[in-house]
C-alpha cells in the first residue's frame, strides 16, 4: 500500500475484515453502529455527503437569495 496514508490503510483493513464476516456477523456489526447514536449520526452524515458529492455547487449567497433571506 505504497503512498497510502495511515488513515486510508486502517480503513482498508477494517473494510476487508468486515467483508470477510458471515452475513449474520455483518448484520450484528451494522446493528451496533446504528444503536450507537454518535456513530449512527456520523454514518448518516457520511452517506448524505456521498450522495451529494457530484451535485453541482450553488454559492451560499444564491441560496439565501432564492430563500429570500437577507444578510
Amino acid at each position: 500500500m505504497e503512498g497510502v496514508s495511515a488513515t486510508e490503510a486502517t480503513a482498508e483493513i477494517f473494510v476487508t475484515a468486515f467483508k470477510a464476516l458471515k452475513p449474520k456477523q455483518r448484520e450484528a456489526v451494522l446493528q451496533k453502529l446504528v444503536e450507537d447514536a454518535e456513530l449512527a449520526d456520523d454514518l448518516a452524515d457520511t452517506l448524505a455527503l456521498e450522495a451529494r458529492r457530484h451535485q453541482s455547487h450553488t454559492p451560499l449567497r444564491d441560496v439565501l437569495k432564492d430563500l429570500r433571506i437577507r444578510v
